[in-house]
């Protein structure tokens, strides 16, 4: 736990830099495959972000 909370900016970095190149592939690609993993990635996100029920942006 003290390793989470000593690195949680580089962690932080790490996970924005991968939704980032997720959502950029997903926006380059014509296939809807690559688009559904970026929308289960960004559920996750949402969830560990405690983004739930009212707290959610709508689309």
């Amino acid at each position: 736990m003290t390793w989470i909370v000593s690195n949680l900016d580089n962690i932080f970095i790490a996970v924005t830099a991968v939704i980032a190149a997720a959502s950029a592939i997903a926006a380059l690609t014509p296939t809807p495959k690559d688009d559904a993993v970026v929308a289960k990635v960004r559920k996750v996100v949402d969830v560990l972000a405690l983004n739930v029920g009212n707290a959610k942006t709508d689309k």
